[in-house]
């Protein structure tokens, strides 16, 4: 059974490190990803990275409301557009920024049996993707906001 694990929050260094790119397959891997997929649902998120539950593996979970999406070892490898939108993320609670990405994306990953996938995302889920990729490179949305929103600001927007 997945596990609910626990979310690591800014000022951890794992969080600044590059994380490793996965090489074994297997029953280890499908359960943290089980693992990972269960603590985004469980604290309400839509993206997680490895490096968020302190496990430094470049692994992706995602779901912009549309179905779960998992990426091990992403690459982006092709973006287009431009899009501002605030952004939150969970392991920095209470505080949201405004953030520019690309519209769209496609991105080059693996399943959890090792096989390549080209995923392509445009609007939410390219910005979540982005978001979550941003992390396996020790990068967070607070390095590129252009404006910090905070919590008690939602209600003004």
């Amino acid at each position: 059974m997945a596990a609910v694990r626990e979310i690591i929050k800014l000022g951890d260094p794992l969080l600044r490190q590059q994380a490793i790119r996965v090489r074994r397959f297997g029953a280890h891997l499908n359960r943290l990803l089980d693992d990972m997929a269960n603590t985004m649902y469980a604290a309400q998120g839509c993206g997680l990275a490895a490096p968020q539950i302190g496990v430094s593996k470049c692994l992706v979970v995602a779901d912009d409301g549309h179905g779960l999406v998992e990426l091990i070892n992403p690459v982006i490898v092709k973006a287009e557009g431009e899009a501002s939108e605030v952004e939150y993320c969970l392991s920095v609670p209470k505080i949201g920024g405004e953030v520019t990405r690309a519209q769209s994306i496609v991105v080059e990953a693996l399943d959890r049996e090792g096989n390549s996938q080209i995923f392509e995302a445009t609007g939410f889920k390219a910005r979540i993707l982005q978001h979550e990729i941003d992390h396996l490179h020790g990068r967070m949305f607070v390095d590129v906001m252009t404006r910090e929103v905070r919590d008690e600001d939602k209600d003004d927007e």
